[in-house]
């Protein structure tokens, strides 16, 4: 008897974290961050990063806030001044991760509808899908649409909503162990491209080096192993 072997199922969708997982725009956010800390006199150091990387704006300027002189008085003002600097790296300098643009091409092709979910603002999602083309995403997320962020799972459970399918259906690709936890909260199954701090594997994860070695079939893979699991 032939026991034929059935080929995995795509996902029904590919939601990717923005900052350091499409574009590199990690170190962009660090540079504004670091800028403003120094402006207030308090140079972050790598004690500083859980607190900064994959942060939106409000919760480091809260931790600058709390952690600074006299000069970072004002979380309202220093997030302002955290989302202008970072706004005006992006604006000069958005540059695709290696492998991103092919990776969403083939979803286009193979008519799996990708989702950028992000912690930051609106305006600066907004340059980054028009700079990687509009219609390669099916929706966006920013900081702005969900009353939690990121590693609260809302973000993502909010796209899979938006795009009406099951999160444990959706791959999600991201670069940070906040945003790995946000995704894991929701019940997708992850693909963790670390670009600064190193992410272990665990069940439900797998981690690569560069988005290179991904393709569609690597993420149909991912999703049935998370089911088996």
């Amino acid at each position: 008897m032939n026991h034929r072997i059935a080929a995995p199922s795509l996902p029904a969708a590919v939601l990717f974290d923005m900052d350091g997982t499409l574009v590199d725009t990690e170190r962009l956010w660090q540079a504004a961050a670091e800028q403003v800390a120094d402006r207030i006199g308090r140079p972050l150091t790598d004690a500083d990063m859980p607190h900064v990387l994959g942060r939106p704006a409000a919760y480091t300027a809260a931790h600058l806030h709390r952690t600074g002189g006299p000069e970072a008085s004002d979380p309202g003002a220093l997030a302002t001044e955290l989302d202008a600097a970072f706004a005006a790296r992006v604006a000069r300098e958005v540059v695709p991760r290696p492998g991103v643009l092919r990776l969403l091409d083939e979803l286009v092709a193979a008519g799996v509808p990708a989702a950028i979910v992000s912690a930051s603002p609106r305006h600066v999602v907004d340059l980054v899908r028009k700079a990687l083309g509009q219609d390669r995403f099916a929706v966006t997320l920013a900081v702005e649409d969900t009353v939690r962020t990121k590693p609260a799972p809302d973000p993502y459970l909010a796209a899979a909503a938006a795009l009406g399918v099951e999160p444990h259906t959706c791959v999600v690709v991201e670069d940070t162990p906040t945003g790995v936890a946000s995704a894991e909260a929701a019940g997708c199954a992850v693909l963790a491209v670390p670009s600064t701090v190193p992410i272990q594997s665990a069940s439900n994860r797998t981690v690569l080096d560069s988005l290179e070695r991904a393709d569609l079939a690597l993420l149909a893979f991912l999703l049935t192993s998370a089911e088996r699991n």
